[in-house]
């Protein structure tokens, strides 16, 4: 990818949303986090996308199952989830894990989603793939674009359930700017935090009792989701979301044999050194900015609360900068963007928020 394609995907990224968080420090390794049985591990605040932990978080590593996040997503924004699907020949009897769907088979668009992130069912992946795009391969396209949309530019997808195929890769940072993104969707995660559920077997006049493979939901304490997958190559792979005293924070362990165990103590690690805090309200007004050529003036404001998680050390650390012009001019109406806040801890920039004003 050239810098000016590559560059266009960030921008593609900022517009999708108000504000933006920018990682600049490289994340810290303690001595106790060594042979901690995971090749790539990282720890992310939900709402910033501040990384509170990383080891070779940029490394291209195959994920398995955990793919279905995205494939969930993308299904997510893109389709009407009350939409009957029938089930085709060419989507069931898909290897590896499934729900054993049967060709003639009357589902509901969200009746699949919870058999893909419950049971992991290849079959659901494939079938709403098909549904959704046509083909598998269309499908992989949306994926792709929907992850750079996001920011995560490091992964490439080509199928919709994560079984092997070595141009299939992500990173562990990726995974979790695509975990964060997901999970901050109300039906997102309402379907990854079901523990059971019961969905209809149309051509067998009965229902499927799904019970939820993610074991984080009933051991740790405030799990919000996400996906676990498994295979020969990627190894044991898990996505965790765990949300306590109103900080929620992502997991991605990739290759990790105790992936649970490994999972709970960066989680654990995190929620113990950091907190959530309030750095700058929207209720104010940052400033007022002369309108030129007249006497008028216009406030300058940013549209959302911006809450970091910060340990102690870095409480007494942040320094607020605004850049702001010292003149607007009076040839725009409605709100504009007029420049930025900028959050720095220990001299490094960690946020940067768009500062708006309406004229």
């Amino acid at each position: 990818m050239n810098k000016f394609s590559r560059f266009c995907l960030v921008i593609s990224a900022i517009l999708c949303c108000s504000y933006f968080f920018i990682q600049t420090e490289k994340p810290i390794v303690s001595a106790k986090d060594f042979n901690s049985g995971s090749s790539s591990e990282i720890v992310m605040e939900k709402t910033s996308n501040r990384i509170l932990y990383g080891s070779n978080i940029h490394e291209k590593k195959y994920m398995a199952s955990t793919t279905k996040i995205l494939t969930a997503l993308v299904i997510i924004e893109n389709c009407n989830l009350d939409e009957i699907v029938t089930v085709g020949a060419k989507t069931v009897g898909i290897e590896g894990s499934s729900i054993y769907l049967e060709a003639g088979e009357k589902l509901s668009v969200k009746d699949l989603l919870y058999g893909l992130m419950l049971r992991s069912g290849n079959d659901c992946a494939e079938t709403l793939a098909v549904h959704c795009s046509g083909s598998i391969e269309k499908f992989a396209c949306l994926m792709n674009e929907t992850a750079a949309k996001i920011g995560a530019t490091e992964s490439n997808f080509v199928n919709p359930h994560g079984l092997h195929n070595d141009n299939h890769y992500t990173t562990a940072y990726d995974l979790a700017l695509i975990s964060c993104y997901a999970i901050r969707n109300a039906t997102f995660k309402e379907i990854v935090s079901t523990q059971k559920t019961r969905i209809p077997f149309s051509t067998r006049n009965t229902e499927r009792v799904l019970v939820n493979k993610n074991k984080m939901l009933k051991n740790f304490e405030g799990t919000t989701g996400i996906k676990t997958g498994f295979t020969k190559k990627a190894g044991r792979c898990l996505v965790s979301s765990c949300e306590r005293n109103g900080m929620e924070l992502v997991s991605v362990v990739l290759n990790c044999g105790p992936m649970f165990e490994r999972s709970e103590t960066i989680l654990q690690n995190g929620f113990n050194e950091y907190e959530m805090c309030n750095i700058v309200g929207s209720e104010n007004i940052i400033d007022f900015i002369p309108v030129e050529n007249s006497n008028k003036q216009c406030a300058a404001y940013i549209k959302n609360d911006v809450f970091l998680p910060l340990n102690t050390e870095e409480r007494n650390n942040v320094e607020i900068i605004y850049e702001l012009p010292k003149t607007v001019k009076n040839t725009f109406s409605g709100e504009n963007e007029i420049g930025f806040v900028k959050i720095y801890c220990r001299k490094n920039l960690i946020f940067t928020q768009k500062v708006y004003t309406i004229l």
